[in-house]
């Protein structure tokens, strides 16, 4: 059985397993991996988790930061792990819903579907649209001309190949039809990190993480990707407002999963149609069963 038992586990422990079983499990140290560097928001909604965890359970957990390939290194390493509960993963939607799609199915060293058990959503994280103060731009419209006129020769920093930070600002160049030179880096902090040094031109990052080095002067936020403002930065404009109408990830991603649920659907019933009558029931010249 290749599912993890461990995730299934957490969960009756959280929902109110019987006494017994609450009492059983765990009795060790449990490994939280997640699948991003150390600094970013991912890791730090893991620690915070990880630290309540521990206190609940009266047991220590561990964090293992395991960023890279877009989620697959940390995945894997989960997925590979025994099924016995003591391997947990805290891990970007996209490891699920994106990486499918970017691979093609088979091709991930995981099986979204069987390899694990889902236990909870946490958060969903409002992404920023940045830039280092050096860019001559102080809104998406005057952004969007900048890079306009100098097609490829602003870069972006990513979490890596079809992380979130990544899909933000292709959905940008698509919307806004510019072209910009993708960086990946191993999670969202480091990626950051290059944009306020000057390395990298440009981000898109949870406002959580961008918030510190846009109040003291070390970024610009062009605009947040929500269909609103946000209410612990409202002086802050959305994506749309700035110069990108329709811009709203939030809407992006429910309407990409929709699509990919839509998809689905169809070619289950495609299979179907094609098994109730492309295949005829009685196959001349041949013995039928």
């Amino acid at each position: 059985m290749t599912k993890r038992l461990g995730a299934l586990i957490l969960l009756l422990a959280l929902v109110g397993a019987a006494p017994a079983q609450a009492q059983s499990y765990p009795t060790r140290t449990i490994t939280l991996t997640v699948t991003a560097a150390a600094g970013g928001v991912t890791d730090v909604v893991a620690r915070a988790l990880g630290e309540r965890l521990s206190q609940t359970w009266g047991q220590q957990v561990v964090i293992e930061n395991k960023g890279g390939a877009a989620h697959v290194v940390g995945a894997q390493s989960v997925a590979k792990a025994a099924p016995d509960g003591y391997s947990l993963l805290v891990a970007e939607a996209g490891t699920f819903t994106t990486n499918p799609t970017l691979y093609g199915k088979g091709k991930l060293p995981y099986d979204e579907e069987k390899d694990f058990i889902p236990i909870t959503g946490i958060v969903r994280i409002n992404q920023a649209l940045l830039g280092h103060p050096s860019l001559a731009a102080n809104n998406v419209r005057e952004l969007i001309e900048l890079a306009s006129k100098k097609p490829g020769e602003f870069t972006y920093g990513t979490a890596g190949i079809g992380s979130a930070p990544h899909m933000n600002m292709v959905l940008f160049e698509s919307m806004a039809n510019v072209k910009l030179v993708p960086v990946h880096y191993r999670g969202a902090a480091p990626a950051l990190t290059d944009v306020i040094a000057g390395h990298v031109n440009l981000m898109s990052v949870s406002v959580s993480l961008a918030l510190p080095p846009f109040r003291t002067g070390q970024i610009k936020i062009f605009g947040i990707g929500s269909g609103k403002r946000l209410s612990l930065a409202p002086d802050i404009p959305t994506v749309a407002e700035s110069g990108l109408p329709d811009y709203d990830l939030v809407r992006a991603v429910r309407d990409r999963r929709h699509a990919a649920r839509d998809r689905d659907q169809d070619q289950r019933r495609g299979r179907e149609d094609f098994g109730r009558s492309a295949i005829p029931r009685k196959i001349p010249g041949a013995a039928n069963v």
